[in-house]
């Protein structure tokens, strides 16, 4: 049991899938049919779902995805539930295959691991009410080797999710943009997959619209990530959009991590909007239609984003790291009568009100090339919504690691004591309003900037963020944070 518990990683399940010389499989035959076993009880016993059940099963283009798709179909199957393979296909079209009408899946898994390296790989799980809460996953793997009764024969069918899927993101782009039924014709756009399973969104999303898609780059699946990370916060991989766009003179390069569950998109000069500058764009966007919503943003946004999104009426709800929270708090600030369109991380994770808050890298690209779209026929492009955004004169980031074995208590004490630090260090001034770690404005000696240090989410790591808008500022703050962190010899400055 305890080894199967080692596998939940928050809201869904990851693991080692493939044998290196460094790692031994965790996700092995035995643990994904337990696994399928809690599955079936989670959703007769928890969900209380008769009859018979239908669940659809995707996966990304990751090497040990058709093993863990058989392992999980015939758990499954043979426990009565009629099995719908999808294949290739994206984390949130398995959500929408719960909500098509054409296919009516009471559960969506999807066989992904995100933008971790090819030997991992994970599940990620949906029901028509939304994906599944760490509680859920508690459940499912708690359950795993209990028994059921099963009376019904076993069914598998295929299905083609991805077609339909594509089809809906094209007719809401023409619905929105009203023109014609090409409205990105005369654009070039080019799409970077990563070799993830994102490369449908060139060929049956934006050729469709009329978009010159030829000078995409890395579309075919190919689980050993062979030219760059599949991850829209990877330098590397936005190098190599940016290098693709410039060379092509594209009008506009979008990038998807393996699942598409993030995106991240550059403009025709090369110049990444991704992390602040995407939050800005997408906020400009829904900020014209529903003036003064709240934008629900992790905690690592700058305070420049702040200042740009209250610009323009909007207000700005900084939260904690992890899209499964951001989302949650959008949902519950609305459920309280205050108004929130979107939930998104720096990351590119981006779940909007008007699409299930479904993370949904796709709709997120859709939504913008919506309003590209409009702009473009006017003679303007993507930055000019975001002209006013200030940037930073320096930021950075360090990842201090914690040596000790009970690290989360060790992690917490240093936060606290950092607290005491701050409020006797002049030109340091602790957020008031924060809801991760110890974020602190800094003036004076210091500049204009801001500093957040906080724990992560799963690891032994405590991430400092430091924004300066005065070159040589972030020197200056991390000399006078050294003698503090050298005081903790479990820590690594």
């Amino acid at each position: 049991m305890s080894e199967l518990l080692a596998l939940q990683n928050g809201s869904d399940i990851r693991g080692i899938a493939i044998q290196t010389d460094e790692h031994d499989i965790t996700l092995t035959d035995d643990a994904i049919q337990k696994i399928a076993q809690g599955i079936t009880l989670f959703l007769k016993q928890k969900k209380k779902l008769s009859g018979r059940i239908k669940v659809a099963i995707g996966h990304d283009s990751r090497l040990s995805a058709e093993r863990i798709k058989l392992a999980l179909t015939e758990v499954l199957s043979s426990n009565g539930i009629e099995v719908l393979v999808a294949h290739l296909a994206t984390t949130p079209a398995m959500f929408m295959a719960t909500q098509y009408e054409e296919i009516n899946a009471d559960c969506g898994i999807m066989i992904t691991a995100s933008h971790l390296p090819y030997f991992y790989n994970g599940i990620k799980i949906f029901t028509q009410s939304g994906g599944a809460e760490k509680e859920d996953i508690r459940y499912i793997l708690e359950h795993a080797t209990e028994k059921t009764e099963n009376t019904q024969a076993a069914t598998v069918k295929n299905i083609d999710l991805m077609s339909l899927y594509a089809a809906d993101l094209v007719r809401k782009i023409r619905e929105k943009v009203g023109t014609s039924e090409t409205p990105l014709a005369g654009s070039k756009i080019v799409v970077d997959a990563g070799n993830g399973a994102g490369g449908f969104f060139a060929k049956s999303v934006l050729a469709p619209l009329g978009a010159d898609v030829s000078a995409s780059q890395f579309l075919e699946p190919d689980g050993h990530f062979p030219n760059h990370i599949p991850n829209p916060d990877n330098d590397e991989a936005m190098a190599s959009l940016q290098k693709a766009v410039l060379e092509s003179k594209a009008d506009l390069g979008v990038i998807f991590d393996t699942d598409v569950d993030r995106a991240a998109i550059m403009d025709q000069n090369g110049e990444s909007l991704n992390r602040n500058a995407l939050i800005a764009v997408i906020s400009a966007i829904l900020l014209k239609e529903h003036p003064e919503t709240t934008i629900v943003t992790d905690s690592t946004t700058s305070d420049h984003l702040r200042h740009f999104i209250e610009s323009l009426s909007g207000r700005q709800h900084r939260f904690k790291r992890g899209y499964r929270n951001v989302i949650g708090e959008a949902i519950r600030l609305n459920e309280a009568g205050i108004p929130s369109e979107i939930a998104i991380e720096v990351s590119g994770h981006a779940a909007l009100k008007e699409n299930y808050f479904l993370d949904d890298g796709a709709y997120l690209v859709a939504r913008i090339l919506m309003e590209y779209a409009k702009l473009k026929a006017d003679g303007e492009d993507l930055t000019s919504l975001i002209a006013s955004l200030k940037q930073p004169a320096e930021s950075m980031e360090m990842r201090l690691q914690i040596l000790d074995d009970d690290f989360k208590p060790y992690g917490q004490k240093v936060l606290s004591d950092f607290e005491a630090f701050i409020k006797q260090t002049p030109d340091f001034e602790l957020e008031p309003n924060n809801y991760e770690g110890i974020r602190v404005q800094t003036s004076g000696k210091y500049g204009s900037g801001w500093f957040l240090l906080r724990m992560s989410l799963h690891e032994p790591v405590m991430p400092l963020n430091i924004e300066s808008d005065t070159k040589g500022g972030i020197d200056l703050i991390l000399t006078d944070l050294r003698p503090f962190f050298e005081g903790y010899k479990a820590l690594k400055f």
